[in-house]
């Protein structure tokens, strides 16, 4: 295998990883808008708990079969340029939800943010490639890591401010134009002149036959599946548990989504001290899948289910960070990372669309004791991978 020198900096640019950071959490905005205006589409559409799974998971059909392509388009848009692209597509696609009059045409606003989305958080990671010094990659990683759970906080903690989910979705798309502006002015451009990908079907094949992009894939899949379990009904089930207003409810699923920052940065920490990735991917798992099956298995509520909730939410945040700062290790060459890391936010989407239509059918027919399920089932697999994780990266440093 080559090595990753290729990417390595003299100096990091910090103020253009700041930016690529931002563009990640007001991508990240857009899925949590969904979360924490399900209640509100409820009153004003009429919808079920299955419908409103489809407002959070169809955002993450497109990006079950098009990560890798995205990954592809990377090399041949320029990555600068397919950011940009993908904050526009947000932009445009929120206008559009915001206008739509029905539940179908929403839907399809959504479909144009899921592809917006999947272009952000694949191009992201590749100009972090480019910006940071190989020694604080893994700490750029960690950052990175945390505009998921940042932005879907910002978005539940401001969403109760707005009176109607059409003006959620109107604040967003300007926030997403701002945020586009922002990466012309301040990302640098790629220095590698964009190329038409002339071999997709190589490389895609080179990556699905290489254990280590594989791996991952299937590892961020389950821990995406644990994490929408919860996420996805978040707030309905803590105002069914706790007997609290909306607005005390974005409160809360704000606080409980913004902790897992600290698990993400603390696993940026813990990497860069030599911590074993395997064995940190499989204590987050275990400790994660303990906890949410007791969130959903206890018929107590109070500050017990929330206390879970925020140790859930902490400790889960170590498993992404690990990951994505794992695919250049794990890359089956330099040039192939993009693709890589596509494949593995196909397996984050993957998780995304089937946690929640999944635990919305079964909660609706059998309560909120079903998620339990998804979670044991998914961190036990987790757990069960991690050692082929280990095993894969030690047999990968040699060559590296």
């Amino acid at each position: 295998m080559a090595t990753a020198a290729a990417f390595v900096r003299e100096r990091t640019d910090w103020s253009g990883v700041m930016t690529v950071v931002a563009a990640g959490v007001v991508a990240a905005m857009q899925v949590g808008k969904g979360l924490i205006a399900g209640p509100l589409l409820q009153s004003d559409l009429g919808l079920n708990l299955s419908a409103l799974g489809w407002i959070t998971s169809v955002f993450a059909v497109v990006g079950v079969v098009g990560g890798m392509v995205a990954g592809a388009f990377v090399t041949a848009v320029g990555d600068r340029r397919l950011l940009g692209i993908g904050m526009a597509l947000l932009a445009f696609g929120s206008f559009a939800g915001a206008a739509s009059p029905a539940f179908t045409l929403l839907l399809l606003s959504r479909i144009i943010e899921g592809f917006g989305f999947l272009l952000v958080v694949v191009a992201g990671p590749a100009i972090l490639m480019r910006l940071v010094t190989q020694e604080r990659r893994d700490l750029v990683f960690a950052l990175w890591s945390c505009f998921m759970p940042a932005g879907m906080a910002i978005a539940m903690l401001t969403g109760p401010a707005f009176t109607g989910w059409q003006a959620i979705w109107w604040s967003n798309g300007l926030l997403t134009l701002a945020s586009l502006a922002s990466i012309f002015l301040a990302v640098s451009p790629s220095r590698q002149t964009p190329r038409v990908a002339t071999r997709f079907r190589d490389d895609a094949a080179e990556t699905l036959t290489s254990r280590g992009p594989v791996l991952l894939f299937a590892l961020f899949s389950l821990y995406s599946l644990m994490s929408f379990t919860l996420s996805s009904f978040l707030p309905i089930l803590l105002i069914e548990r706790l007997q609290v207003s909306l607005g005390t409810v974005g409160l809360l699923s704000a606080v409980i989504t913004l902790v897992n920052v600290f698990g993400n940065l603390a696993a940026g920490h813990l990497l860069s001290r030599g911590f074993a990735r395997g064995r940190l991917v499989a204590s987050a798992a275990l400790l994660t899948g303990v906890s949410g099956l007791w969130i959903f298995l206890s018929p107590s509520g109070g500050h017990l289910i929330l206390a879970l909730c925020l140790l859930f939410s902490a400790i889960g945040g170590l498993i992404p960070a690990t990951l994505i700062s794992s695919v250049p290790l794990l890359s089956p060459r330099p040039a192939l990372a993009p693709m890589a890391m596509g494949l593995l936010m196909q397996g984050s989407n993957l998780g995304q669309l089937v946690g929640p239509v999944a635990v919305g059918t079964a909660i609706e027919f059998y309560g909120w004791t079903s998620g339990a399920a998804f979670i044991g089932a998914s961190a036990v697999l987790c757990i069960a991978l991690t050692p082929t994780l280990e095993r894969t990266l030690r047999e990968s440093r040699p060559e590296r």
